[in-house]
């Protein structure tokens, strides 16, 4: 026992003589004695020694705030991990992380090695009592208990850095600073750590972290010389622009079975890199085998290379194949290739690559509204048109932000990454293991054991021994709360690789790569070998486990002017400021009335002025002369205020309305609330200058605090308030600039006696949404890419919708009179 631990705790030790020595007190006391008894049978005097070295850290007085500052870190670090993993859940088979927690980890993960680093030095350089490595007939000195465990904590927090750092096509963005990291942290192990058996573990830990961030390089790295991913936007570019060049008009059928449009369909789902000549062109890149460029090359290449899988080829799909056990399942597949084709067709948005021309757009507006939508033939049609553009902004929002490599998604990859991968670490780890012994391979196993106590003796009895004396000892209570994190981030670290390999599993971009394959070679599929038996098995249980869980449904955010509450609104946690902001599924009489409106609207899409800002739904119920100045401003996000006053007192103040106006209020309602949501939150999205419409929303709570009273603007409940601004309402009629307030009061009091008000909303504030949808310019896309990483609006749906279909809004710049030099000579 003293071999091994010679250097035992004085505080374990004065502790057992006192024990002792009140046993041998005239008076006994039986309960005295059941207590040493008790405290010997759970803390043997070996374990009582190595608790010794363990606590010892906490008994020295001038090394004390350090130790206890680490322990307080990691407990708060393991924590937010621990409920970061917990409730992040795999439901919704969601590869990115809520851009907040994001932030706030990388920040916090940022200080974390310098820090850690420090405090590692002050336990090495403390010396207190070492472990002592018995070998034959030598001991060498090692780390401190203290310095090793900081040292493990920095190891795990390392492997546990991937969950907040995303996988990038383009470039290798963070990843150098880890290799960075990862090299230092090699350091320590190696160049601090003598002892066989510990060097061993450390090692280990070490090689984990290696390997994930020469996976991230890997990734990275094959990403962006994949056609099938970084160069996947420009070839998609060159083959929609080569395959519509001289397509024949009569391919767009504007009536007509909806199901064979699709079939005809010819978006490439995935295979496209099988078209790539060796050489690329001026502009693009030249197709394989194709000496002229056009619709029937396209064809002829797409049919003769079975390889190539488009969408036409996977609506095809029988739904009496054995794959699938339902009609509703199989239809769930089809739509997820389409949002897989359209996703690639809309990254050429965010690669700066040149925009939609007139003809895709003619083509895409043929495949949504008539072949996936059909005119709205039938009831579901709205709802399966904005399930394929949600699937589409997830796709893009995993695109660019996933932490998980979902993006190389396919059975090739799953092989490699989760089964040779790990052949190969285990391997690197035995051989590590056995340099660390010199060569002995029973050494080295020997010493994993003899040299790490905690491994040989067991975490449960020093938990149990550590707990009988946490009574009594204080440094015993933090020496428990440090093998409690230590044993969480075990745990965080092994559920973070389960999470993972599911997510990957479950994805869509796996199920797509599935369905691909599945299409691409049927020939060694369909027969009896094992390879097809285990893929046949794979893909069954893949798809009823993707049938059994839940999606993500398309959401929109709400926020009501007339309910806001302190503290103010904060720019990076909206919904922790109390100002009534929540999320609500998308209504179905939404989506029916967007899709309505784009069908009346189709026919003038070639017009200069195809959409406005509410003025045409005005004209349809023949209110344009009484309520037009309401949507007279230049500034839509001062029509949107003033509309959005409006809705929010009918809704306060009107009577709940018959089962035949319900739909039309809901969709009133929550588009008025979304779209005040946009103007308060991402002006950026909107048409308007993103600083005007912060000085609108800004001037907005001015004049509602001037009209309620300030303490009222803060306390008081939306009736209230309601009942506050209509009394002091002037009653003017028109549009201000300076009192939307006052303006939207007055619209609602035009409006409350109005029948068809509900409708006549709903009507307005869908041709308000459709209005702000449309964007081509820079400013605009940025935006949509910058809320990827919350997974997108509902905005960004409808702009890719908007961008597909060649939806386009009036331009609202006034033309400049050209001056020549000689005027400017003159003047």
């Amino acid at each position: 026992m003293r071999a091994r631990f010679p250097a035992a705790n004085q505080t374990s030790k004065r502790w057992i003589q006192l024990t002792t020595a009140s046993l041998h007190k005239p008076a006994t006391d039986q309960t005295m004695s059941n207590l040493f008894n008790n405290q010997h049978r759970f803390c043997p005097d070996e374990i009582s020694s190595y608790i010794g070295n363990l606590t010892s850290s906490y008994t020295n007085k001038s090394n004390e705030p350090s130790m206890v500052a680490a322990s307080v870190i990691m407990f708060v670090l393991a924590g937010l991990f621990f409920n970061l993993n917990l409730f992040s859940g795999i439901s919704d088979i969601s590869a990115i992380l809520d851009p907040k927690v994001r932030l706030f980890l990388t920040s916090a993960l940022s200080l974390f090695l310098p820090v850690m680093s420090y405090l590692f030095s002050e336990a090495k350089n403390a010396g207190h009592p070492k472990i002592d490595s018995t070998t034959v007939n030598a001991q060498v000195a090692d780390l401190s208990l203290r310095a090793g465990l900081i040292l493990a904590w920095m190891l795990l927090v390392e492997l546990l850095r991937k969950k907040v750092d995303e996988i990038r096509m383009r470039g290798f963005s963070g990843t150098f600073q880890r290799a960075g990291r990862v090299v230092w942290l090699g350091s320590l192990v190696f160049f601090n750590i003598e002892s066989a058996g510990r060097k061993a573990v450390f090692s280990i830990l070490w090689i984990l972290c290696a390997t994930k961030v020469l996976q991230r390089i890997v990734f990275t790295e094959v990403g962006k010389r994949s056609y099938a991913h970084g160069k996947n936007a420009r070839l998609i570019s060159s083959y929609m622009s080569q395959m519509l060049e001289k397509e024949p008009q009569d391919v767009h059928q504007e009536d007509g079975n909806n199901e064979q449009l699709i079939k005809t369909c010819k978006y490439i789902v995935m295979g496209e890199e099988k078209l790539v000549d060796v050489e690329p062109t001026a502009d693009g890149y030249k197709l394989e085998k194709t000496k002229s460029a056009g619709y029937d090359s396209i064809i002829k290449l797409l049919g003769e290379n079975n390889s190539i899988v488009t969408v036409g080829k996977v609506w095809e799909l029988d739904e009496k194949d054995k794959f699938f056990s339902s009609l509703e399942q199989i239809e769930r597949l089809k739509r997820i290739c389409l949002s897989f084709a359209l996703f690639k067709l809309l990254r050429r948005r965010f690669e700066h690559l040149p925009a939609v021309t007139k003809e895709e757009a003619r083509n895409s507006r043929n495949l949504i509204m008539n072949g996936l939508y059909s005119k709205g033939q039938t009831r579901k049609s709205a709802e399966a048109v904005f399930q394929v553009l949600n699937d589409e902004v997830n796709f893009l929002s995993e695109y660019y932000h996933s932490v998980v490599p979902v993006v190389l998604a396919n059975p090739f990859f799953l092989f490699i990454n989760y089964f040779v991968l790990n052949i190969v670490v285990v391997v690197l780890c035995f051989m590590t293991v056995i340099l660390c012994g010199n060569g002995d391979v029973r050494y080295a196993l020997h010493s994993i054991g003899a040299d790490n106590y905690t491994l040989q003796s067991g975490v449960g009895k020093i938990a149990i021994c550590l707990l009988v004396r946490a009574t009594k000892s204080p440094s015993a209570f933090f020496s428990i709360v440090d093998l409690s994190i230590t044993v969480l981030l075990f745990i965080i670290f092994f559920y973070e690789e389960i999470w993972e390999f599911f997510v990957f599993l479950l994805s869509n971009w796996f199920m797509v790569s599935l369905l691909y394959n599945y299409i691409a070679k049927p020939s060694w599929l369909k027969r009896s070998t094992f390879r097809g038996a285990l893929f046949w098995g794979g893909f069954s249980i893949i798809v009823w486990l993707r049938s059994k869980m839940s999606h993500a449904d398309l959401r929109m955010k709400q926020f009501s002017m007339l309910n806001l509450r302190w503290p103010p609104k904060l720019p990076l946690l909206p919904t922790f400021t109390g100002m009534a902001v929540k999320t609500v599924v998308v209504p179905n009489s939404v989506k029916e009335s967007i899709m309505k409106y784009l069908v009346e609207v189709e026919h003038d899409l070639n017009q200069s002025n195809p959409l406005t800002n509410g003025k045409s739904a005005l004209h349809k119920h023949h209110l344009s002369h009484q309520l037009s100045w309401a949507c007279m401003s230049d500034s839509i996000s001062e029509v949107i205020l003033t509309w959005h006053i409006a809705t929010s007192i009918l809704e306060v103040k009107c009577p709940p309305p018959s089962k035949e106006e319900e739909a039309s209020r809901r969709a009133a309602i929550r588009l008025s609330k979304y779209c005040a949501y946009l103007v308060a939150f991402h002006p950026e999205l909107l048409p308007d200058n993103p600083e005007k419409a912060e000085r609108v929303f800004e001037d907005m709570k001015a004049e509602l605090k001037a009209m309620v009273g300030c303490r009222q603007y803060y306390l008081s409940s939306q009736l209230t308030r309601v009942d506050k601004i209509m009394e002091k309402s002037t009653g003017r009629g028109q549009m201000n600039q300076d009192k939307v307030v006052e303006t939207g009061v007055q619209l609602a009091s035009l409006l409350k006696h109005n029948d068809q008000k509900w409708e006549v909303l709903a009507d307005v504030w869908t041709e308000i949404i459709i209005y702000l949808a449309p964007s081509s310019d820079e400013e605009r896309v940025k935006g949509h890419e910058d809320v990827l990483v919350q997974g997108g609006e509902f905005i960004t749906v409808l702009w890719a919708l908007a961008t597909h279909i060649g939806l386009s809004r009036p331009s609202t710049k006034k033309p400049v009179q050209a001056t020549s030099v000689v005027d400017l000579e003159e003047g």
